[in-house]
């Protein structure tokens, strides 16, 4: 169970670290241009595709309210999170990733009720 918990840790703190806005150009998604499909993908990477071109695409604007702006674009990380695991969970077969996935898929969709009802309570001003 920690070491499952030590690895959630971990692939969390490694999503986190790809929206700090520093990414090269290069790098797969940096530019959108990766997250298109390509010729002879895998019904796996078409699933991943879509999950981060939908997160990118459903962004919602800046506000200007740190507090608003953070729940906001956190929103939609952890739907593409979802999105991602359920991936997993149709096209994995490591058991290990697989019970990842169904802890994420648990995480996140408690993380998104918490944030939508801060939201509510939150309106942008």
């Amino acid at each position: 169970m920690r070491a499952r918990a030590g690895v959630l840790v971990a692939a969390c703190l490694s999503v986190a670290a790809c929206g700090k806005g520093d990414a090269p150009k290069s790098t797969p998604h940096a530019d959108g241009m990766a997250m298109d499909a390509a010729p002879g993908d895998s019904a796996a990477t078409r699933g991943y595709r879509e999950s981060m071109a939908g997160m990118m695409k459903a962004s919602p604007a800046y506000s200007g309210d740190a507090d608003v702006d953070f729940n906001r674009q956190m929103l939609v990380h952890h739907q593409a999170a979802v999105a991602m695991a359920e991936v997993e969970l149709a096209h994995g077969r490591d058991p290990e990733s697989l019970a990842l996935a169904r802890a994420v898929i648990k995480a996140q969709r408690a993380e998104i009720d918490a944030i939508t009802a801060w939201l509510e309570k939150h309106p942008v001003r």
